[in-house]
């Protein structure tokens, strides 16, 4: 992706940190390209990705118009995640972010009837409220496993579209979740001590007859990564867990990473200053937590990581102390190496089939 030539500090962030991101989830090329090529200032951001998704509004409503409902739900799709993108760190305006989320939403569960497998959405009980998820099951098989997929800072379960179908190929469920933060569950704030969800998600799973809720192991994507390593250190329930592009310390690259960055971590972790931001930031750490690790473990990062210094997933394998343990350090990588979906979301759904396969 050509490096944008925009003047505004924050699309120039936006642009070079996750343009590969939202091509890799969902977003078509020509959309990307065309959209921001309308954006000149930040403040343009989010009203002009929803000017694209409502293009998208318009075409699934023109599909289910002539009686085509998967044709209706692919474009409810590409709607929904220009919805997200176009919210997705952008607080400047509220209403907007807002408006966009409950579109991202709205958008997708029009959709999820129509996807092979269908999406079931549910809601697992947590801290006196619930966190919606979807749960794909793949069919023709009795009771599969099930991958857990953890969203990172700004990522949605909705985005998550892309690497489910490789873990349902492979003969897993999969099951992506809003944990606190996130999405439909930013009323709760960042939970570092992660284990507090993924130990509801796992008792919810644990009463489903669709699948099995003894053969769990977790995904774990950006910030994701941090929060599958914690819940590995202490829920031994996991049979595995796969942090991509995951920190190992937030604390320590706060100050390093883009302001919108930041801003999302006051955001989400419900900060009322970035000073009390960058706090919040440094309990999401691994010291003391990593070697507690003792289910198989398999790190994948990226060497060119401009958010996350790759010395922090090199310190995290260093520590863990399971006997399963691999580090994939791919050189030409950036952040969740979204700049090569092709070799990784690969290579982790074969890891996750192997520990799960009996």
């Amino acid at each position: 992706m050509a490096p944008t030539t925009k003047s505004d500090p924050h699309i120039q962030a936006a642009v070079s940190h996750w343009a590969s991101r939202m091509i890799a989830n969902g977003i078509d090329y020509n959309d990307f390209q065309t959209t921001t090529a309308r954006i000149d200032r930040w403040e343009q951001w989010s009203a002009e990705w929803s000017k694209t998704a409502a293009a998208h509004e318009r075409l699934a409503r023109e599909a289910a118009e002539r009686g085509s409902p998967i044709s209706a739900a692919e474009a409810h799709v590409r709607a929904a995640l220009c919805h997200h993108f176009g919210k997705f760190v952008f607080f400047e305006d509220l209403a907007q972010y807002r408006a966009a989320h409950a579109a991202t939403v709205e958008n997708y569960r029009q959709a999820v009837a129509w996807f092979d497998p269908p999406a079931e959405r549910v809601a697992v009980p947590y801290a006196g409220t619930s966190l919606p998820g979807y749960l794909r099951v793949p069919p023709g098989i009795a009771r599969p496993p099930v991958v857990l997929i953890v969203c990172g800072l700004d990522s949605v379960k909705e985005e998550m579209h892309m690497l489910e179908p490789l873990l349902h190929r492979r003969g897993m469920a999969s099951l992506c979740c809003d944990g606190p933060g996130q999405g439909e569950s930013e009323q709760l704030p960042i939970e570092p001590e992660f284990e507090k969800p993924v130990r509801a998600i796992l008792d919810w799973l644990a009463t489903r007859k669709d699948v099995d809720g003894s053969r769990v192991a977790a995904i774990g994507i950006s910030l994701g990564g941090y929060y599958v390593a914690r819940a590995a250190a202490f829920e031994t329930r996991l049979r595995g867990a796969a942090p991509v592009g995951g920190p190992y310390d937030m604390g320590e690259t706060f100050d390093s990473i883009p302001s919108i960055s930041q801003q999302a971590i006051q955001f989400r972790s419900h900060a009322p200053d970035r000073a009390a931001a960058k706090r919040n930031a440094a309990k999401l750490s691994l010291k003391g937590v990593a070697s507690r690790i003792e289910v198989p473990f398999l790190v994948v990062f990226g060497r060119k990581d401009r958010l996350i210094p790759y010395q922090q997933a090199e310190r995290l394998y260093a520590e863990v102390a399971s006997r399963d343990k691999r580090l994939v350090m791919y050189e030409e990588g950036t952040h969740v190496c979204n700049n090569m979906p092709f070799a990784y979301r690969p290579l982790v759904a074969d890891w996750m089939a192997e520990r799960l396969r009996t």
